[in-house]
C-alpha cells in the first residue's frame, strides 16, 4: 500500500515543479516576449502568417475571434471527414482497412475537431495509418491549440488586454508549445518501448497451437501518443488506449503520460498570475484546485485498494480491485490516471473505468461535471476563472459592495454569461439526450448492466462528450459495424449505434462551441472595462478567505447541480454493494 501512495506523491511533486517553468515560458510566448526558440521559429512563423494572410499585431473582438474558430473548425472537419471516408484507397493503409459507416465517420470527425476524441470504434481495425496520422493526429494538434488560444484570449480579456488574434495564437500554440514538447516526449516514449513504424501487422504462431497464427497490430504510435496526452486529446491508437502495451508499456511511459496530460493545464494557472501581475493569487487558485484534486485521488484510490467487499468475502481476505486493470500499473497508478484524465479532460485511460468501485465512478463523473480540476486545454482554465467571477459576485452581495475582479466591475452581463456557461449549457447538453436514451433503454441505450450502474453508463457517455473528455464507462452498444459486416448484424444493434453516434454529436458540439463563444464574449466584455483603483473597501481576491469562498461556490453551484444524477448512479451502487446486493 505504501509503495502505491509514494508513487502518487512523487508524480504530483514532478507536476508541481514543472508548473512555474512551463507557466513562465507560455506567458512569454503569448505576451510576445523573447524565447530561446525565436531564432528558429520566427522565420517559420512569418511564412505561415503570410500564407494565412494574417497580421501578427492585428487584434480581434470576441465575435471575430469566435468566428475565426468556427470557420477554421468547419474547414478542418470537412478535411478529416473526407480522409476517413476515403481511407480505403488512400496511402498508408498496409492492412487494407475500408471506410467505416458514415455515422461513425461523422461522430469521429466532430469528436476529434472538438478535442474530445470520444471513440465509437477500435483504432487498429477501423482506421488506417493515414487516417490516424493525417486526419486524427493533425487535429490533435489543431484542436488542442484552439483550446489553448481560447484560454489565453480569456486571460488577456480578464486582465484588461485585447483578446489578440486567433490565427496567431493557434500557430504559436503549435510551433512554440505543443510541437517542441511532443518531439522530446515522442523520443522518450520510443525509448520506453512505444513503437513508431509504418510497417503493417506482424503475424506470429500462437503458443497454444503453432499451426494457428495471430496478427499483432502496430503502427506509428509514439508521436501519436504524446500529443494524445499533452493536447488533452485522449483518443487511442488502439482500442484499449493507454492500457495497451504498445501505447503504454511500463511505469516510465505511464509517468510520461500522466505528467504530459497535467503539465499544460496546471501551468496555465501560473501563466495567468504573470498576466495579472499577481502570482500570489495564482498560487492560491492552484492550491485550491490542487487540494480538491488530491482529495479526489485519495477517495478513488481508497476504493480501489479496499476492493469489492463481495469478492473479498469469497476470498476470505482484503484484496485490491484489479478487475479491468493492468497489473503493471496496479490500483495506485490506475486511480491516479483515472482522476487525472477526467480532471484534465484528456480522456485517455490505462484501465477500464467501468470496472472501478463506486468511489471511482463518483469522482470521474464529478470531474466532468465540474470541468475545473484541472480543466481542459485552456478552456478549463477559463471555466475556473468564470467560477471566480461568480464567487466575486456572490461575495459582493453578502458584504453589500459592487463586485470587482482585477480592478474591473462585475456587472449583469458578466454574471449572466458566467451563469449561462457554468449552470445551464453543461446540464442541458448532458441531461436532454440522456433522458431520451433512458426513456427507451431497449431501443436506444444498449446498456450492458441494469440498475444504478447502467444509469451511470448512459450519463457518463454524455458527460464525457459534453465535457470534451472522451473517456467512457463503456458497456454500451455504441460501436457501429463496418459496411462489409452490416448484412450479418442485428438491426437493433445497428440502430443503437446510430443513435449513440448522432446523439453524442449534439453534446460534443454544444459542449465545445457554445462555451467557447460565451467565454470569448465574457473576456471581451471585461477587456473593455476601465480599471478602477483599489481602495480600503475593495474585495481582495488574492486571500485565503476568498479562495475558500470560491471553493464553496464551485461545490454548491457545480456539484449540487448534478447531485441527483450521482445519487441515482455511483452513490446508489455503493449502497447496493455495501448491503451485499451488487
Amino acid at each position: 500500500m505504501l509503495e502505491g501512495w509514494i508513487q502518487i506523491a512523487l508524480t504530483l511533486l514532478i507536476v508541481v515543479a514543472i508548473a512555474p517553468f512551463l507557466g513562465r515560458y507560455m506567458a512569454r510566448v503569448y505576451l510576445d516576449q523573447s524565447t530561446f526558440l525565436d531564432p528558429i521559429l520566427n522565420p517559420i512563423e512569418r511564412v505561415l502568417y503570410a500564407l494565412v494572410g494574417v497580421k501578427a499585431k492585428e487584434n480581434m473582438t470576441g465575435w471575430q475571434y469566435g468566428r475565426a474558430i468556427l470557420y477554421s473548425n468547419v474547414a478542418m472537419a470537412l478535411l478529416i471527414f473526407l480522409i476517413i471516408m476515403n481511407q480505403g484507397w488512400l496511402p498508408l493503409n498496409p492492412t487494407g482497412i475500408n471506410a467505416p459507416t458514415w455515422d461513425t465517420a461523422l461522430h469521429t470527425t466532430i469528436s476529434f475537431i472538438t478535442n474530445t476524441n470520444q471513440q465509437h470504434y477500435s483504432g487498429e481495425t477501423y482506421m488506417s495509418y493515414g487516417s490516424q496520422m493525417w486526419g486524427l493526429g493533425y487535429h490533435m494538434f489543431t484542436s488542442a491549440a484552439t483550446g489553448l488560444a481560447v484560454g489565453i484570449a480569456f486571460i488577456r480579456g480578464l486582465t484588461g488586454r485585447s483578446l489578440g488574434n486567433f490565427y496567431v495564437d493557434l500557430i504559436r500554440s503549435i510551433t512554440r508549445i505543443l510541437l517542441p514538447i511532443c518531439v522530446v516526449g515522442g523520443i522518450a516514449l520510443m525509448a520506453a518501448g512505444v513503437p513508431e513504424t509504418l510497417g503493417g501487422a506482424v503475424v506470429f504462431p500462437t503458443l497454444e497451437n503453432p499451426n494457428v497464427s495471430q496478427a499483432i497490430a502496430r503502427g506509428p504510435v509514439a508521436h501519436y501518443e504524446i500529443i494524445k496526452e499533452l493536447g488533452e486529446n485522449g483518443g487511442g491508437f488502439f482500442a484499449i488506449n493507454s492500457a495497451h502495451p504498445f501505447e503504454n508499456p511500463n511505469g516510465f511511459s505511464n509517468l510520461i503520460q500522466i505528467v504530459a496530460m497535467l503539465s499544460i493545464p496546471t501551468s496555465l494557472i501560473y501563466t495567468y498570475g504573470l498576466f495579472a501581475n499577481n502570482t500570489k493569487q495564482a498560487w492560491l487558485v492552484y492550491g485550491m484546485v490542487g487540494v480538491l484534486y488530491v482529495i479526489f485521488i485519495i477517495v478513488t484510490a481508497i476504493g480501489e485498494y479496499n476492493g469489492n467487499p463481495a469478492v473479498n468475502a469469497l476470498l476470505g481476505s482484503q484484496q485490491p480491485n484489479l478487475e479491468g486493470k493492468e497489473v503493471r500499473f496496479g490500483w495506485a497508478q490506475s486511480a491516479l490516471f483515472a482522476v487525472s484524465t477526467t480532471g484534465t479532460m484528456c480522456g485517455a485511460v490505462n484501465s477500464l473505468h467501468d470496472s472501478f468501485m463506486p468511489n471511482g465512478g463518483f469522482i470521474t463523473l464529478s470531474n466532468m461535471f465540474l470541468q475545473i480540476i484541472w480543466g481542459g486545454q485552456g478552456t478549463g482554465t477559463a471555466y475556473l476563472f468564470a467560477y471566480l467571477i461568480l464567487a466575486v459576485f456572490a461575495t459582493g452581495l453578502m458584504v453589500g459592495r459592487t463586485p470587482e475582479f482585477l480592478g474591473r466591475k462585475i456587472e449583469k452581463r458578466e454574471v449572466v454569461l458566467a451563469s449561462f456557461l457554468l449552470l445551464l449549457v453543461h446540464p442541458i447538453a448532458i441531461m436532454i439526450p440522456a433522458g431520451i436514451t433512458l426513456a427507451f433503454p431497449d431501443q436506444l441505450a444498449g446498456i450492458s448492466n441494469p440498475g444504478f450502474h447502467g444509469f451511470a453508463q448512459v450519463i457518463y457517455e454524455y458527460a464525457s462528450a459534453t465535457a470534451n473528455n472522451g473517456s467512457g464507462f463503456e458497456g454500451l452498444g455504441d460501436s457501429q459495424p463496418s459496411p462489409l459486416a452490416m448484412s450479418a448484424t442485428d438491426a437493433k444493434t445497428t440502430a443503437t449505434a446510430l443513435w449513440w453516434n448522432l446523439s453524442t454529436c449534439f453534446s460534443l458540439i454544444a459542449g465545445r462551441y457554445i462555451p467557447i463563444l460565451g467565454l470569448l464574449f465574457l473576456a471581451d466584455s471585461m477587456s473593455r472595462k476601465q480599471a478602477v483603483p483599489y481602495t480600503t473597501g475593495t474585495l481582495r481576491t488574492d486571500t485565503g478567505l476568498f479562495i475558500g469562498v470560491t471553493a464553496g461556490v464551485i461545490l454548491i453551484l457545480g456539484a449540487l447541480t448534478f447531485f441527483p444524477v450521482l445519487a441515482l448512479g455511483p452513490i446508489g451502487e455503493a449502497f447496493f454493494i455495501a448491503k451485499g446486493i451488487g
